[in-house]
């Protein structure tokens, strides 16, 4: 099979030619859409040498092997007449007039190749305005690749898919579950609002009585309190409801008493997150091999698989915490190679821009930081003296860092992640001892609870949420540097091993993106790491990408997860009836309709040897325009299998004098 880069697509099949010899002894059938007075002749030796579904007909002795003309149930005689050609001459020209035509011909005559090539060519002209007619269209057809790719188009597209003639035309069932998707890719939980409004409004009289079902499946808690007010609480179809009503008072409760927010159904507090789009992985500040700190931003693209360098901090910055809130990358504390930081900077990805904003009350490198409600929490670190054990959150809205409650346990170097809707805090060290203890904060409640211990003690590892689970791999635990990986179910309140690592790395970034997980840079015990690799977790196996270009070494991790606010979602944006429509409006050129992104962000924390990053996604960060570097080749796995080792505690190698450095 061949497609061609043109407007159609050409299948060409490697059967046919060894036919023609036996011709001059085959019979002739007629062959009769049932719609229409057409006929074509062909020959019964090639039909069935092309065509399994003849091939299955006449050498087994059924009924039309005897017949001088058979009725083709169902096909559309151009469509027919072109696969009895593609019998002959192995040639097929697909176009926007015949693909759904020849699709379903070729799934009627079980031609795979044919089928395949129509999935494709519809896979690739996806738009707004056709893709659930698609979707809809795959699914009568059982081609499940395409309705994969149709269904994740929607999600990712939804805000656009949302005001098309199809969405307004689907039934109350098909709204229902797409307005109820974690995946849809909206950048406030008020778009969908709307979008459920625009579907009722279409046909107001027969769709009114169903907006009570559709609020209940909106997450109307994560609008804005002047959005609830203003908008929802004022439209006439919520003010005529009294189910409507008590959803509005319910979302406004979630704002007005914060103490209610964990009786609440736990899906309507749930930000969504598109996992299909892939993000941006910036790394930002770390240290280069002499020590020093860098102010030196670069950003990585899964899908390119290359790096590029981006407009350097003021400040030169390690061990430093990163999140993004409402688009805006905050690079927090640090080491600037003389002194603990409490300084914030903030990078306007839009201007290419560094601004200054608020400071925290205290000093602090190698800390935890994570997003959650649209604050920035950091969690302990190391002030210069001992590691702590306090947290702060900053409010992007007052500029300001207020002292929230202590982790139970002084930590630097910890994993912290935001997992289903808590902030994780897993090992880390203390200076004296690392652990493996667990703990989770309640926003909420402005509580922390134990959860159950990592298999292995562990510090400077990665920690990310991906799906259902919670994920921790490399670090160091006191005698060796670590490529071992586990996650966490919440729901056993246990941890498994998974599959290892290719390289160890201590003081690594682990990032969720698309997905997949991100392992970026680290350091082996022997050696800083510029290598990245990615952990696919339907095959279960780590693969080498693209190493950093301007870095080197270990790395801090935050998910995209815990970028979610109260007005979330992930990524910049990714017909007319139930069929596919026309061509004109449906089957755009593929470049109409270009692959939406989001962004992931790290930020250099933990090496005083090497640069570290930590890494967010977040909707609103685009990719600011910079020259490209020459793209790079993937790492190589260590040829050493033996495990390297490092100083141990007490063991007189002079490890407790430089540990709280060392972070």
């Amino acid at each position: 099979m061949m497609i061609t880069s043109g407007g159609g697509v050409s299948v060409e099949g490697h059967v046919g030619v060894f036919v023609f010899a036996f011709l001059h002894i085959s019979l002739c059938v007629l062959l009769r859409p049932q719609i229409g007075d057409h006929k074509f002749s062909a020959h019964r030796i090639v039909l069935a040498a092309s065509i399994p579904y003849f091939h299955a007909m006449f050498t087994n002795d059924m009924m039309e092997c005897k017949q001088d003309e058979i009725v083709m149930q169902g096909m559309d005689p151009s469509a027919l007449e072109a696969l009895i050609n593609f019998a002959y001459n192995g040639h097929l020209a697909i176009d926007q007039q015949n693909v759904q035509s020849l699709l379903m011909g070729a799934s009627f005559l079980q031609l795979q190749s044919i089928k395949d090539a129509c999935c494709t060519f519809l896979q690739e002209r996806l738009h707004p305005k056709n893709c659930l007619g698609v979707r809809q269209f795959a699914e009568t057809m059982m081609c499940a690749v395409l309705y994969d790719a149709a269904n994740s188009f929607v999600h990712q597209h939804f805000v656009e898919v949302s005001v098309s003639e199809e969405f307004l035309g689907l039934p109350l069932e098909d709204v229902l579950e797409l307005v109820s998707r974690d995946e849809l890719n909206v950048t406030s939980e008020e778009q969908v609002f709307e979008a459920a409004l625009a579907w009722v409004r279409y046909d107001r009289e027969q769709r009114g009585p169903c907006l009570p079902e559709l609020l209940s499946n909106i997450r109307l808690p994560l609008c804005r309190p002047q959005f609830l007010s203003d908008r929802v609480q004022q439209e006439d179809l919520v003010r005529c409801c009294h189910k409507c009503r008590d959803l509005v008072d319910e979302a406004k409760d979630y704002h007005l008493m914060p103490e209610r927010r964990p009786h609440l159904p736990a899906f309507r507090t749930r930000p969504r997150c598109c996992t299909s789009i892939a993000g941006l992985i910036y790394a930002v500040g770390g240290l280069n091999s002499a020590g020093d700190s860098l102010n030196v931003v670069e950003v990585f693209d899964p899908l390119a698989n290359r790096w590029e360098k981006c407009h350097p901090m003021t400040t030169a910055r390690s061990r430093v915490g990163v999140a993004v809130v409402n688009g805006l990358l905050y690079a927090i504390g640090g080491y600037d190679g003389q002194l603990r930081l409490s300084t914030v900077e903030v990078y306007n990805p839009e201007t290419d821009t560094w601004a200054r904003a608020g400071s925290m009350n205290s000093k602090r490198s190698a800390m935890g930081t994570v997003v959650l409600d649209g604050q920035i929490y950091v969690c302990g670190g190391y002030d210069g003296n001992s590691s702590l054990n306090s947290v702060e959150t900053y409010s992007p809205e007052t500029d300001k860092w207020t002292v929230v409650t202590p982790m139970s346990s002084s930590r630097s170097a910890a994993g912290v992640t935001v997992f289903e809707g808590r902030i994780y805090v897993s090992g880390g060290h203390d200076g004296l001892q690392i652990f493996n203890s667990v703990e989770h904060y309640n926003h909420h409640t402005a509580t922390w609870h134990p959860a159950a211990g990592m298999l292995n003690k562990r510090c400077r590892h990665g920690a990310a949420s991906l799906g259902s689970k919670m994920f921790v791999c490399g670090g160091y635990d006191g005698s060796g540097f670590l490529s071992s990986a586990e996650v966490y179910s919440a729901v056993a309140d246990q941890w498994c091993l998974i599959v290892p690592m290719l390289t160890r790395r201590s003081r690594v970034s682990l990032v969720a993106s698309c997905g997949r997980l991100y392992a970026v840079g680290g350091y082996d015990g022997q050696s800083n790491l510029s290598s990245v690799e990615m952990y696919d977790p339907e095959t279960d196996c780590w693969t080498f990408m693209a190493p950093m270009a301007c870095h080197e070494g270990g790395v801090g991790g935050i998910p995209p997860r815990e970028v979610g606010t109260s007005r979330q979602g992930a990524g910049e944006p990714r017909c007319g009836s139930r069929a596919l429509g026309p061509p004109s409006a449906c089957c755009p050129a593929p470049s109409e309709s270009r692959a939406p992104r989001c962004t992931a962000w790290a930020g250099a924390s933990t090496s005083q040897l090497v640069p570290a990053a930590a890494v967010v996604t977040r909707t609103g960060l685009s990719k600011p325009s910079s020259p490209a570097l020459a793209p790079c080749q993937p790492g190589r796995r260590p040829p050493s299998d033996r495990q390297p080792q490092g100083p141990r505690l007490g063991s007189g190698c002079g490890w407790e004098r430089r540990t709280l450095r060392e972070f």
